[in-house]
């Protein structure tokens, strides 16, 4: 079993910046994916971004340019550096992790981008 828990998430104007952090603890594998998605109101749970172990990095193309994933592999955390933040990017924020096909969710963080 993987357990996440994130933290980062809030109100803030367009335009503004948030960071999103994802700390997995339990049976951690060094091989896996970590990443964020969000869900939007009455839309489907999309990929954010994710990060591989080997540090190979995928964005959504409505986020490049202004999100950033990294990671702590020490530390078992994921980043989503979010900036430029637009009032479509309100949604909850789930971080997901990925490892041999089995796959964990957070529960969630809501953002909410809004003047």
């Amino acid at each position: 079993q993987v357990q996440l828990v994130e933290s980062g998430g809030g109100l803030v104007q367009p335009g503004g910046s948030l960071r999103l952090s994802c700390a997995a603890s339990g049976s951690i594998f060094s091989i896996n994916t970590m990443g964020w998605f969000r869900q939007a109101p009455g839309k489907q749970r999309e990929l954010v971004a994710r990060i591989y172990n080997t540090d190979i990095k995928n964005y959504a193309d409505s986020v490049k340019g202004r999100f950033t994933i990294s990671r702590d592999n020490a530390k078992n955390t994921v980043y989503l550096q979010m900036n430029s933040l637009k009032p479509e990017d309100t949604a909850v924020y789930y971080c997901n992790y990925n490892s041999y096909g089995d796959n964990y969710w957070g529960q969630g963080t809501q953002v909410t981008v809004s003047s």
